[in-house]
């Protein structure tokens, strides 16, 4: 009769085990990062205790460990897959904040209304109200000017901004990594403790993948190893160490990722997640100002030695129209009286006006308006390109996410089925002891 109370409550323990796993993954049915659960369940032997085997008479039973579901390569295919989404989508946001920078103050449009408000002149050299138009429509392109090289000024900032905070997470994520492997060590595997620490190790390592591409290994007792870039890639997190990650900005050739580790330190050169993205960005932020600013300097020199070369309204020799500042597109009017504009030569009289036409012809041998928005179309078909990989990415990840989820994740269905299951087995095990009990009784009632 011990027997016979002892499976039973073999049986009672074990079940509801199994009962309180199955209720976890039904509450943690729609847990990000979480692992579904099972409980692994093995025979009692009378004679040998444990055992694996079918033919010793059976001595109840008992929870060999909780087992988390795990697919080594659906996890690495949607770490994959973040990774290179992160990266294009980060290369798209800067593009947009691009095309933004360079449209915001229609710095094209500006040029153009200077210029036409130069033709206009031409046509009558003598008007006071012509003149100030002229002399209002070139403030206003400096203005532009200005503004647009001051939004890429913000836009560097910003994007610096981005660069340190994905440095840091990035730290902060591998000194989490660490203590999360810390706790496995201390941890015996196959315990709800160890699924939990494995859970929130692959959130870890998820999140990781989104900042950068990292490679992974898991040894025995579930602990992470973590490279930085493909394999073999730059240590990172190992088993008795953690890197630092470091952004470092420059203004003229982008920007660069640094690691420390072990008192070595070294740049690295993500090929994904944000941190690609942002090195890219930074490069593309870099050339677009680049750009700008050298058509900027081309069309103030042009149209400044334009009018160095000819004479004002009093017949004096003409002076430079714009001034430029500490940076090329700092750009300023030099004067605010409108007959010091240099419409002639000197040669036709006061309806003289072959200076302006040799600035229309200037502008159309430059054409300063089209560099300007080729910059613009240029910038966004290639943040096209980036939507359509994008959504290309977006749609790996989601079958990638699909197959993890089937693997790992958790079906309601078959938990309602497991839970009615081991609602039976408990039962039962609950009769074997009722049986037993009732069993004694009837002994103990014997006269």
């Amino acid at each position: 009769m011990s027997d016979l109370l002892s499976i039973g409550a073999s049986g009672v323990r074990a079940y509801q085990t199994a009962l309180t796993a199955v209720g976890e993954n039904i509450a943690n049915s729609g847990t990000t990062g979480y692992a579904r659960r099972t409980v692994g369940l093995r025979e009692v032997g009378i004679a040998t205790g444990v055992t694996a085997s079918k033919s010793s008479a059976g001595g109840g039973v008992m929870v060999s460990g909780i087992v988390r579901a795990t697919d080594v390569y659906a996890s690495a295919a949607v770490r994959g897959a973040t990774t290179e989404l992160a990266a294009t989508k980060t290369t798209g946001t800067w593009l947009d904040r691009i095309e933004s920078t360079m449209t915001g103050s229609e710095v094209s449009a500006r040029i153009t209304a200077f210029f036409e408000s130069a033709r206009s002149l031409s046509a009558e050299p003598a008007s006071n109200a012509l003149r100030a138009t002229m002399l209002e429509t070139a403030g206003t392109a400096a203005a532009a000017i200005t503004a647009t090289g001051q939004a890429f000024a913000q836009a560097r900032a910003d994007l610096d901004d981005s660069g340190h905070a994905a440095a840091r997470d990035l730290t902060s994520l591998a000194q989490s990594l660490a203590r999360v492997n810390d706790g496995l060590q201390r941890t015996a595997t196959g315990t709800a403790a160890s699924a939990q620490l494995a859970d929130q190790r692959d959130t870890i390592l998820s999140q990781m993948s989104e900042l950068a591409d990292i490679g992974v290994r898991v040894d025995q007792m579930g602990r992470a190893t973590v490279t930085l870039g493909n394999a073999p890639g730059t240590p990172f997190v190992t088993l008795d160490q953690v890197g630092s990650v470091s952004y470092n900005p420059n203004e003229k050739n982008g920007a660069t990722f640094a690691l420390a580790i072990n008192g070595q330190v070294g740049n690295i050169t993500p090929t994904g997640g944000k941190t690609a993205g942002i090195l890219d960005s930074a490069t593309r932020v870099a050339t677009a100002e680049a750009d700008f600013a050298a058509i900027v300097t081309d069309f103030v020199e042009g149209v400044n030695s334009n009018q160095t070369e000819g004479v004002d309204a009093e017949g004096n020799p003409g002076r430079a129209l714009f001034a430029v500042g500490a940076k090329p597109t700092e750009i300023s009017l030099t004067t605010d009286d409108g007959s010091l504009i240099a419409a002639s030569r000197g040669t036709g009289g006061a309806r003289d006006a072959s200076n302006l036409t040799a600035l229309q012809n200037l502008r159309i041998g430059k054409a300063w308006e089209s560099q300007v928005t080729g910059l613009i179309t240029n910038n966004a078909t290639v943040a096209r390109q980036k939507a359509t990989i994008a959504d290309a990415q977006t749609a790996i990840l989601g079958g990638a996410n699909t197959a993890l989820s089937t693997a790992t994740g958790v079906s309601l269905d078959n938990e309602a089925v497991e839970l009615m299951r081991f609602q039976q087995a408990y039962s039962a095990s609950s009769r074997v002891i009722q049986a037993a009990r009732d069993t004694f009784q009837s002994i103990l009632g014997i006269n």
